[in-house]
This record gives structure tokens, C-alpha cells and sequence, in this order.
């Protein structure tokens, strides 16, 4: 999975009026579709790298991650943020922890994906959006709605009910959830854009990355360049498969709503767990059904709720508007009417006839 870098809009409102508005929603609409299907069909892409292990897949996407970027950054000349950012180093540590966190992510998926737990691995991203509520009350102590606290109990719910029928917590799930979570709680502090701030994470992630390869080659362990040139290429494909959909939703983000992009968030984990159980065969005895059921009714309310609230949002902020319309029309007659007759100066007898009121309403 990717992560929300460079969120052009920040308002749930349509992204413009102007001439073209509509192509570029579209286009920003299959953007968003595209990343978000890249992602969900990523689980196809990981056992092709076999015989590889877990770890030298991730390593190999942080290498590669980091020289892909390099060179797109390069391409576009936009180095300008490096400078802006060695000079901060409160950002420089939450860099470094974000890479660290999506470390635990990326290296947890690539393993569970390889060792058969597809369906479970999807249900840590259908759960994401409810940990992240979470981590906002819990952490930046947010208010919720009455329809997030049903949406998050829920969810509770569900991961006991799923508990019950893994027979032990949905730990792949549950870390894969709060990893990204996290992840994706200290990128909003760090504000960066989305390609800028891979470059900077795979930089971090770039050395020990490396060194555990060159440990890997030195035990004759490395998978890489042991299974041919399509196998070599296929593992340092993991460069582009990171980057391209990071690549397209920063694309969408800038093109479409914010409520969009929530709704297109869905797409992957469905995909997932769409390959698991029609692709991989994964079992899905009833206590599954019914706890992944629980997961799905609390992301309808969720949804469902940030939608009305949206709406809500428009509503006002269109009321708004027009009320501040109002008032400035109002202002702009009653400055003309005094400018067209000055206060104080032609005071009229009363006995004159342009003084006596005319009959009948004024106009």
C-alpha cells in the first residue's frame, strides 16, 4: 500500500468551475482507480519473486524504491525540498519513524501475502480507516460523531468475532492496520508531497537495506542473481510497483474530492480479498463471513456518515456565501443611495409638493 502524500484538495467540494474541470475529474478519477487497483492487485506481483524471502523482497524494495524515485526526482529537477528539510530536524525524525513504521508494514504484507494469509492481510486495510479514528481521539483527541463511535464499536466487534474464528487475535490484520495507521498519522505532521516523501523514507531505509543484502550475498543466501535475468529483473521491478501507484494517487488527489478518494480507498482491500478467496483459496469458514460482515456494515456507516457530512459542509458553505452576497448587495444600494442624496443638505418644507409621500407603496 501507498501513502496520502500530496492531497491537493482540502475540501469535499468539487475541484473547480473552470473550462476543463470535467476532463481533468475524470482523469483524476481513473488515476485514483488506477492506484488503488495496483495496490488491491499487488498480491499477484509478491510470489512471482519467490524463491525469495520476505526480507530480501523488502529490502529490495527499499533499494530500489530509492533509486527509482532518485531518478524521477532528478528527471524533474525538484531537489529544492532537500535543503528545506535538512534544516529541520523535528521533520527529519518523523521521517525517520514513518519509515520505520511502513518498514513494519511493507515487510508484514510481503510475508503474509507469501505464507497464505491474503484474506486476513485485506481485512487489516478494510479495518485502517477505523484505527486511524481511533488513533485521532486517542491521540489528538478528536471529537467523534455518534455514527463513528457505532462504526468504531462495531469494528470492535468484528475483530472479536474474527478472533473467535482464527482461534487467536487477528494479529497480521490488526498490525498491518495500526502500522499504516501510524504511518499515516505522522506523514500529516511531516506535510510533504507524496514522491518527495518517499525519497526522503527510502533514503533512510536505503543503507540498512543494502548492508542486509550484501549479508545476505555473503552467506550465499541472496536469491538475487541466482534465478536469472527475468527473476533480477522481476525483484528490481519492486522499485516501479512502489513508486507508480504513489505516482497516480497524487495525480487523483490533486483532481478530485477528498470524499472520492475515501470511497476509491475500498478498492484495494476488496481486491485483496477478492484474490484470496476466488484465487488463492483461502478458507472462509461462517465465523469469518460473519466477522469480515461486521467490518463491512461499520465502513457502510462511516461512510455513509462522512458522506452526509460533506453534504452538510457544502450546504453551509453555499449558505454562507450567499448570505455574504446578500450582504454586500445590500451595502453597495445603501452606499449609492448616499451618494445620490447626501445627508444634511436639502431639507424640504413640508408644504412642498415633492415633500408630501406619494400614494401607494414606493418602488
Amino acid at each position: 500500500m501507498g501513502a496520502r502524500g500530496t492531497a491537493g484538495t482540502g475540501t469535499d467540494t468539487d475541484p473547480g468551475t473552470g473550462p476543463g474541470t470535467e476532463t481533468e475529474g475524470r482523469a483524476g478519477l481513473l488515476y485514483g482507480i488506477g492506484a488503488y487497483a495496483m495496490w488491491g492487485l499487488v498480491p499477484l506481483y509478491w510470489p512471482l519473486l519467490k524463491p525469495a524471502s520476505a526480507g530480501e523482497i523488502l529490502a529490495h524494495r527499499m533499494v530500489w524504491s530509492f533509486v527509482f524515485v532518485g531518478i524521477a526526482l532528478l528527471v524533474l529537477r525538484r531537489w529544492g525540498w532537500v535543503r528545506e528539510l535538512a534544516a529541520e530536524p523535528r521533520k527529519l525524525g518523523l521521517l525517520t519513524i514513518a519509515a520505520t513504521v511502513i518498514t513494519v508494514n511493507w515487510g508484514l504484507y510481503i510475508w503474509s501475502v507469501n505464507n497464505g494469509h491474503v484474506v486476513e492481510s485485506s481485512l487489516g486495510y478494510f479495518i485502517n480507516p477505523l484505527v486511524t479514528i481511533a488513533l485521532g481521539v486517542l491521540v489528538l483527541k478528536e471529537r467523534l460523531r455518534p455514527a463513528q463511535w457505532a462504526a468504531v464499536g462495531i469494528g470492535f466487534a468484528a475483530v472479536l468475532v474474527l478472533a473467535v474464528g482464527y482461534g487467536r487475535p487477528p494479529w497480521i490484520s490488526l498490525v498491518l492496520a495500526f502500522s499504516f495507521a501510524a504511518y499515516g498519522l505522522v506523514k500529516k505532521q511531516v506535510n510533504l508531497g507524496g514522491l518527495e516523501s518517499l525519497a526522503a523514507e527510502t533514503a533512510v531505509q536505503f543503507l540498512p537495506a543494502l548492508g542486509y543484502l550484501v549479508l545476505l550475498g555473503s552467506r550465499d543466501t541472496l536469491a538475487f542473481g541466482s534465478e536469472g535475468a527475468g527473476h533480477m529483473a522481476l525483484l528490481a521491478s519492486t522499485g516501479v510497483v512502489t513508486a507508480i501507484p504513489l505516482i497516480c494517487f497524487g495525480a487523483a488527489a490533486i483532481r478530485v474530492p477528498l470524499s472520492t478518494l475515501g470511497l476509491l480507498q475500498y478498492l484495494a482491500p476488496t481486491f485483496q480479498f477478492l484474490l484470496g478467496v476466488a484465487y488463492f483459496h483461502e478458507a472462509m469458514p461462517p465465523e469469518r463471513w460473519a466477522g469480515f460482515s461486521l467490518v463491512w456494515l461499520a465502513l457502510t456507516i462511516l461512510t455513509w456518515d462522512a458522506l452526509r457530512t460533506a453534504r452538510r459542509s457544502r450546504t453551509a458553505v453555499a449558505r454562507a456565501a450567499q448570505e455574504a452576497a446578500t450582504r454586500l448587495a445590500d451595502e453597495a444600494k445603501h452606499l449609492t443611495g448616499e451618494a445620490a442624496h447626501p445627508a444634511g443638505g436639502a431639507e424640504r418644507p413640508a408644504s412642498s409638493p415633492e415633500a408630501a409621500p406619494a400614494p401607494g407603496p414606493r418602488p
